[in-house]
């Protein structure tokens, strides 16, 4: 029987409440927060789950792909999930309990799949350089080989607590597990600086970021939208970064956390919409020492423009990181040479 859709892994951005305590989130006493552990382990079951049974049983083959300089061919898929059936989640009797959204929409499905040759060569990597450029430093390793990103800011990260056991430090299955919020972050809070295609402009997502290695020969990463804008460890989704002094990137209005227009003139509406997305990514090394990447995500860029032409984007959108990575791989194999 198929698996409820997670509560979790959706367009509806985390608030802050819904977060397990850090010192710098005051909304609500640590009680009432999420166990640090359980809620880990409750994401990382869904993206797994999400990847590994409700991608091949649900989401469609829509294109198979060249990206260069990669030699694997990415297969591309799609998967619609309606507003009737998000309306049908349980968000309150999860094992991580959140209240449902005011107003429940549609969410449009991309994901991608590629096989890689194990070795250290020319057009493809092995586990540990897909391991370093994607589980380590996930959100910093994003913004150097993606051309699209800007700008990565940590906002928020939680310092595992100690444990009794090696099993509970490992979080069962587990290891190795970073949490964090993306700008730049490990579990980690990052806002993620986006500079999308015309007629769009930039855009910022933050993110809380959650890596692990889930595994012997896989690790997984996922990410969810999370509403920080309240926080003044924010930079761009506060405003901040429109009042400290700066250059470049970081002084500019329409960076923030929220669609806002390219003058400080915009109307102040503009700065109350979202820029969210979720996404999972996962690694397998498989029998035929051949490395399974798959990636799958839902994004919402706001803004005027409808979802369905945004939706034209993407699959070439997420076709073109896989060769982002190869290429920044090879660049830093070429250095340590």
């Amino acid at each position: 029987m198929a698996r409820n859709l997670s509560n979790l892994l959706r367009l509806v951005p985390l608030e802050p409440g819904d977060l397990p305590f850090h010192p710098a989130l005051e909304l609500s006493d640590e009680q009432k927060r999420p166990d640090m552990r359980a809620f880990v382990k409750t994401i990382l079951d869904d993206a797994i789950y999400l990847v590994d049974e409700t991608l091949r049983t649900e989401f469609k083959p829509c294109s198979l792909k060249s990206s260069a300089p990669a030699e694997a061919k990415v297969q591309v898929f799609k998967h619609e999930i309606t507003a009737q059936e998000i309306s049908k989640v349980n968000w309150m009797g999860s094992k991580i309990p959140r209240h449902p959204p005011d107003n429940v929409r549609s969410e449009a499905w991309f994901a991608r799949r590629s096989s890689h040759a194990n070795r250290q060569a020319p057009g493809t990597a092995n586990l540990n350089e897909f391991d370093y450029g994607l589980r380590v430093d996930h959100s910093e390793h994003e913004g150097e080989y993606t051309p699209d990103v800007l700008d990565t800011y940590k906002v928020l990260d939680w310092t595992i607590p100690s444990a009794s056991s090696e099993e509970e430090a490992n979080f069962g299955d587990y290891k190795n597990v970073t949490m964090s919020n993306i700008l730049t972050v490990k579990i980690i809070v990052f806002e993620m600086c986006h500079k999308l295609p015309f007629p769009l402009t930039y855009r910022v997502f933050p993110v809380l970021v959650v890596t692990a290695k889930t595994g012997a020969n896989d690790f997984t990463i996922a990410q969810l939208p999370v509403k920080i804008d309240a926080l003044k460890e924010a930079f761009y989704s506060n405003g901040r970064n429109l009042k400290e002094e700066g250059k470049g990137l970081k002084s500019r209005p329409p960076i923030i956390g929220f669609v806002q227009a390219l003058q400080s003139k915009c109307p102040c509406w503009l700065m109350s919409r979202r820029s969210i997305y979720t996404s999972v990514e996962r690694c397998v090394l498989r029998h035929n020492d051949e490395i399974e990447w798959t990636m799958a995500t839902a994004s919402d860029a706001k803004g005027w423009l409808p979802m369905w032409s945004q939706k034209l984007g993407i699959p070439g959108a997420v076709t073109k990181d896989v060769g982002y990575l190869i290429k920044w791989i090879h660049e830093k194999r070429g250095a340590r040479e």
